[in-house]
């Protein structure tokens, strides 16, 4: 008895079609793109107008502080009081003595959450800070 053996069957594949891997990549691109401003601003606040565009910093040496409206404190996104938000920004600071943070308060907010956070990071020996203003639109 003869065995039947397709050998036409057994042809491997010679290419790798690569357009499925091209769709996946445009999709996670266009998701980033449309995901990265809303990322950026993690907290809705009113900030002051006036200031200066800022200076180059890299940004692995900025910390990012939020005050809102009815005192309530974000670092990078992450909501914290007070207390939490010293020490994290001085554990920072003796980690990497050239963090730079950027305090962004809104506008209505009380002067006293924002002199409290400038107060403590001073008393830390916290000095390279920068309050965060809307600049100003040139024409």
């Amino acid at each position: 008895m003869r065995r039947f053996s397709q050998r036409n069957s057994l042809v491997t594949l010679n290419e790798i079609n690569i357009t499925p891997l091209l769709d996946l990549a445009f999709v996670l691109l266009i998701i980033f793109v449309i995901t990265r401003p809303m990322l950026e601003q993690s907290m809705e606040l009113n900030l002051y107008k006036g200031g200066q565009v800022a200076g180059k910093v890299e940004a692995k040496d900025v910390k990012t502080v939020e005050i809102g409206a009815q005192g309530n404190y974000r670092l990078n996104g992450l909501n914290v009081n007070l207390g939490q938000l010293i020490a994290e920004l001085e554990r920072a600071t003796k980690a990497n003595p050239n963090t730079v943070i950027y305090i962004r308060a809104d506008e209505n907010s009380p002067n006293k959450f924002l002199s409290a956070v400038i107060d403590n990071c001073q008393r830390r020996g916290i000095t390279r800070f920068s309050l965060r203003t809307e600049p100003e639109k040139t024409r």
